[in-house]
């Protein structure tokens, strides 16, 4: 189901978070769920997975997660800004000691010269206030692939955050 990286990741992800004894939840808009489908792929991993929030509407963001209508209204869905209210939300609306949470353009349309299809905003949160944001801007490489390469980078960002 998974190409054999990603699988792999998880499985890190899966093993190391057990042997920590950390919680994860996922806050997703433009992958719908598909970082916590590749972690509860793997056996195991309801010791570790929380919950996912598929946030894709606006209103499901600021509804599930917090973020601030201003702060969309300011920078939009596709931002920094809002990808670390929608982590930092995730903490708040879950027992998970780490999240990861996604806003992008995966296209093929929807994107803009500001906001180019391929841009995804990343940003993983720990209790212990640690924050990471990464900026991808995969290209138009195609609306499957822009996902897959999401989740590439979530996972490894949650593996960064959850190392000691």
């Amino acid at each position: 189901m998974w190409p054999d990286d990603i699988e792999k990741a998880a499985a890190r992800l899966i093993s190391d978070f057990t042997a920590r004894g950390l919680l994860v939840a996922t806050a997703e808009s433009c992958t719908g769920g598909l970082i916590a489908g590749a972690l509860t792929e793997i056996a195991g991993s309801s010791a570790v997975v929380d919950r996912g929030f598929v946030t894709y509407s606006n209103e499901a963001k600021t509804t599930l997660l917090g973020v601030r209508p201003e702060t969309l209204s300011a920078h939009g869905a596709v931002s920094e800004k809002t990808a670390r209210e929608m982590a930092e939300g995730a903490l708040s609306a879950s027992k998970a000691d780490c999240t990861v949470a996604v806003t992008g353009i995966a296209g093929p349309g929807g994107g803009s010269p500001e906001k180019p299809v391929g841009l995804v905003h990343l940003a993983a949160a720990r209790r212990d206030g640690r924050v990471l944001h990464r900026a991808m801007r995969y290209g138009e490489i195609g609306r499957h692939e822009i996902r897959l390469a999401t989740v590439r980078t979530a996972l490894e960002m949650l593996a960064e955050l959850g190392a000691d």
